[in-house]
């Protein structure tokens, strides 16, 4: 990992580099295998029976219930390990997390026991909140479940676009249940396709889309439908907010497709420069390219911090997950997006062909990770999660308090905690303690600095990430509360937070293990660019990314591995 690689759990993660190393020699992880099914826009079945095969189900159930003990960190390590192959294969298996969430959210225990059974016996599952013409808008949703005469529940409607809607057996239904909506008109209900009588419920076609051609992106259509009364999740008129809270944990886990989206294609650019001839010398002997690759390392280890402390924080500071979730949901795909750019940049005209280099894997992964940015609320919901909260952040940041006991669980190696659903709060009392933190954090790093213990260049990126901090709190205040007629400078002030939970992510990282040497080069140029994204007229000195540049003369996968 890129600030601590005890952090990040290896176990499911290695079994499962080891598994599809082995289906890449001639099975479905071989780079042309890839390409043909997407090509085809056919779903990758046989790479996801790999996946079934290591047990990566596990990751998906609480342990509580049988599932890996390394709770949101393993999970987020194991689909990160699958999306630095193929993020298609990564989002068509990862869905059944997403579908069974609002359960371990919201449901009753017989109702988590009996998920979690049929989730480790390879059941998959999908979660129907969009429909169309509606987007974003849950509110808006007009798909009804009304009480029946002989007791369960009558749905009728259409949930659409929908991963995995036609080859999920378990759909989680987001529902009307009160004709007049609001907030606590609408309900939750995991229906059982299975149950269903014929000629109630129907797919809807697969959609044509731009990146991850292979998923099932479809959607299901209910017409008369009759589910148990014990469908309910929850209670009923609480499904939106089991939806929200469960979205604290899937958002989360997105990042893990940006991560390993963004280290495939810095592999893949390092081994074309490596191998193209220039002036008489190799592209990667070039102090542009050099710049270029190391840069993007630095955006990869800057958006690693932020995706780890997240994981960990779930279980550590689960309370802050309102503000942590949608900070690194809109701010995770963004940063990795800006160094895939980069990087399709130095490649040029072979990082769009299809066929003749690499089997078109950059062309195809660049596709696919820009659909990440829309996977459980868009960048601008996400960021509208946010400004929702700024007075509090304000005020948070310019007091300085924060989790302690919670903010040192994060950052320390070890297990964490199991998470406690029940912790989850739709808004945050207490901020978020990763940027509450980092005056008293830049000033540690000063210290070492001055002592020689870290390079002296972090004092200067430390206290100029702490004055960052300070002036988004000003900015957040000066702003006041805002609902959804807010400015555009509020959703500016929202990507500058979320550039400071990044720069502060990478800042703890450092302090909590400043002897490592190469950890400090990955976090020290990380902290680099996180002032540079902050600060849009400030360009990094010359020699910035050349130590992180140089550690790229292993696979791209060792650098944040």
């Amino acid at each position: 990992m890129s600030g601590g690689a005890a952090l990040w759990p290896t176990g499911l993660p290695g079994v499962l580099e080891s598994a599809m190393d082995a289906a890449a020699a001639d099975g479905p992880f071989h780079p042309a295998a890839i390409a043909r099914l997407d090509d085809r826009e056919e779903f990758p079945a046989e790479a996801c029976a790999v996946l079934d095969a290591c047990g990566l189900a596990r990751a998906y159930v609480p342990a509580a219930l049988g599932g890996v003990p390394g709770g949101l960190p393993e999970l987020v390590a194991a689909l990160r390990t699958v999306a630095r192959r193929d993020v298609t294969v990564a989002v068509a298996h990862g869905k059944t997390f997403l579908g069974s969430a609002p359960t371990w959210v919201a449901g009753r225990d017989d109702q988590r026991r009996d998920l979690a059974a049929m989730v480790l016996d390879g059941t998959v599952v999908s979660w129907g909140l969009t429909e169309p013409g509606h987007g974003s808008d849950l509110l808006a949703g007009e798909l009804t479940a009304a009480p029946a005469p002989d007791g369960g529940w009558r749905l009728d409607g259409a949930k659409w676009p929908v991963n995995n809607a036609t080859r999920g057996r378990l759909v989680s239904v987001l529902a009307r249940t009160a004709p007049e909506g609001g907030p606590r008109g609408f309900s939750l209900l995991l229906v059982d396709k299975e149950g269903l009588a014929p000629g109630s419920w129907r797919p809807l076609p697969k959609e044509p889309t731009h990146g991850i051609r292979g998923a099932d992106i479809s959607g299901v259509r209910f017409d008369g439908a009759h589910v148990p009364e014990d469908a309910l999740t929850g209670r009923a008129g609480e499904g939106l907010d089991a939806v929200l809270l469960a979205l604290q944990l899937t958002r989360t886990v997105c990042t893990s497709l940006s991560l390993g989206a963004g280290e495939h294609a810095l592999g893949l650019a390092h081994d074309f420069a490596a191998g193209r001839a220039m002036y008489g010398t190799t592209l990667l002997r070039l102090p542009l390219a050099r710049r270029v690759l190391g840069r993007a390392a630095a955006s990869l280890v800057l958006a690693d911090a932020a995706s780890l402390l997240s994981a960990r924080g779930a279980h550590c500071m689960t309370g802050e997950m309102s503000v942590v979730s949608a900070v690194v949901k809109a701010g995770v795909p963004e940063i990795v997006q800006l160094a895939i750019d980069d990087l399709a940049e130095l490649i040029g005209a072979r990082g769009y062909l299809t066929r003749h280099h690499e089997n078109g894997r950059f062309q195809k992964l660049e596709r696919d990770h820009r659909v990440v940015a829309i996977f459980d609320g868009s960048t601008a919901v996400n960021r509208s999660a946010l400004i929702s909260q700024f007075p509090l952040l304000a005020r948070r940041i310019r007091t300085g308090e924060h989790d302690r006991a919670g903010l040192a669980a994060a950052v320390t190696a070890g297990p964490v905690p199991p998470l406690d659903f029940g912790a989850l709060r739709l808004m945050s009392r207490t901020g978020c303690s990763v940027v509450q933190a980092l005056p008293a954090v830049a000033g540690r790093l000063s210290a070492l600095a001055a002592a020689g213990a870290v390079p002296e260049r972090v004092h200067d990126l430390a206290g100029a990430l702490a004055e960052e901090a300070a002036a988004v709190a000003d900015a957040m205040a000066a702003l006041g509360p805002a609902g959804r007629d807010a400015p555009p400078e509020a959703f500016e002030t929202a990507r500058r937070y979320e550039r400071c939970y990044a720069g502060a992510a990478a800042g703890h990282l450092l302090l909590a293990d400043p002897g490592d040497p190469r950890r400090v080069t990955l976090l020290t140029a990380a902290l680099e660019r996180a002032l540079e994204l902050l600060r849009p007229a400030h360009e990094a000195p010359q020699e910035a990314y050349e130590p992180i540049a140089a550690t790229l003369s292993e696979p791209a996968k060792e650098l944040i591995a």
